[in-house]
């Protein structure tokens, strides 16, 4: 029984080493971006995101943003489960952290029990696109002042993640409109 105890352990040591050989840390997520906080806020729909739990099959979402007088930013997240379906909030609250040119937020749901960070990569200068990260590079998103974006554009808008150490591949597409959504089989 102990030979048995020992060999577990030590397969489940070899596979967590497994796991970890060849991998190496991705250098900090860094934006050059210069964000003027006020001509940022506003509404931004999400046309394209890697995907997590909070957004998994969310139709017409959007992030709207709004300064407060203390400095902080009002964020909510606005969704629809389907496009039948009456719109819905979740409301959280940003800040910025000093010397990022603006770039990087953290962003607080409910109260802070849940804490997310945020780097605005790259924003356009007319404030029309701006694509962003997060520093472990598992979330991204493509927003836009419009619902609409082209494919060609949202392309070429995914394809600069790749400078940031992302797959663009594992960005989808967030359906804005009806017509947006996969055929059903």
């Amino acid at each position: 029984m102990t030979k048995l105890i020992v060999a577990i352990i030590l397969l489940g040591l070899a596979v967590t080493a497994y796991s970890f050989a060849g991998t190496r840390k991705a250098p900090p997520l860094t934006s050059s971006a210069q964000v003027d906080l006020p001509k940022y806020m506003g509404r931004w729909w999400v046309i394209a995101n890697i995907p997590y739990f909070a957004e998994n099959g969310k139709v017409a979402t959007a992030d709207i943003y709004a300064l407060k007088p203390n400095g902080r930013i009002d964020n909510v997240f606005a969704y629809r489960k389907a496009f039948d379906q009456p719109e819905q909030k979740m409301q959280a609250e940003a800040r910025v952290y000093p010397g990022t040119n603006n770039t990087h937020w953290q962003v607080r749901f409910w109260g802070g029990l849940i804490r997310a960070q945020l780097v605005i990569l790259e924003v356009s200068p007319d404030y029309q696109w701006a694509i962003i990260g997060n520093p472990d590079r598992s979330l991204a998103w493509v927003f836009a002042r419009n619902p609409v974006m082209d494919d060609a554009q949202l392309k070429t808008l995914s394809d600069k993640f790749r400078k940031y150490g992302y797959d663009p591949a594992k960005l989808k597409r967030v359906p804005q409109a009806v017509a947006q959504l996969p055929a059903s089989n």
